[in-house]
């Protein structure tokens, strides 16, 4: 058995804090309570419990795509070996460079979009990918223009 939380239920509540929150991290529980007419302290008990169970994972900053033009830009397709998928997304996410990450169906059990500044730091990350325990294939394509 794992000691992981219970799968967090989300309510309209929920759902509408988050939804601000995915368009600003950043904004002041007060700002938060104000618009979702609530208490602030609400707002403080509903992002520690969806902190706490998991179903909120954090906060991060997003920047606009032209700013990664200079970088390497790829795309992996990663296959998980049996029951490991929870173990490996959790080692994934700990890499910078992987700006997302997708189940998918198929052949691959993972697809991650990576941006690294340049070629060495991509081999690092592919090598970082690849050595992770659970991970028994993985195929990766560089983007070279978007058309």
């Amino acid at each position: 058995m794992t000691n992981q939380p219970s799968k967090h239920i989300f309510d309209d509540l929920d759902r509408e804090l988050i939804s601000i929150l995915r368009k600003d991290g950043r904004a002041s529980l007060s700002k938060l309570a104000e618009i979702l007419g609530v208490s602030r302290g609400t707002i403080q008990n509903r992002l520690d419990r969806l902190l706490e169970s998991g179903g909120l994972l954090g906060f991060t900053v997003r920047t606009r795509e032209d700013y990664d033009d200079d970088g390497v830009h790829a795309m992996m397709s990663i296959e998980v070996m049996g029951k490991s998928t929870s173990d490996v997304i959790k080692k994934l996410r700990g890499i910078p460079e992987l700006r997302r990450l997708h189940t998918t169906n198929g052949t691959w059990d993972l697809v991650a979009r990576i941006v690294a500044p340049n070629l060495s730091e991509f081999d690092r990350v592919l090598r970082d990918v690849r050595q992770i325990d659970g991970v028994t294939n993985s195929e990766t394509s560089i983007l070279l223009s978007s058309v």
